[in-house]
């Protein structure tokens, strides 16, 4: 009876090991899906940024190019207003 009480005892403790060892495998692979899962998101937070970065570069040259525009027109009215006043002079004269 000690004999076969003692052969319960270490199979019991061969399964609890084996469970152990297979709740370990699980441990790893949880562990490396969420590394993974780390790197995957620290990768799109760097796209992410570069992308901003780029947005806020093109916003910027947009912005430069509105200013010239602007400055095309006020020069091109500028240059409307003399003619016309030129040409109200020389139609008075």
């Amino acid at each position: 009876m000690k004999k076969l009480l003692s052969v319960f005892g270490i199979l019991a403790i061969g399964g609890v090991v084996a469970a152990g060892c297979s709740s370990q495998s699980q441990i790893d692979q949880a562990t490396s899906q969420a590394e993974g899962s780390a790197q995957q998101a620290a990768t799109a937070s760097t796209n992410a940024q570069n992308s901003a970065n780029a947005a806020a570069g093109s916003a910027k040259n947009a912005q430069e190019a509105a200013a010239g525009a602007q400055d095309s027109v006020k020069r091109a009215n500028d240059a409307v207003a003399r003619l016309e006043a030129e040409f109200a002079s020389s139609v008075t004269k």
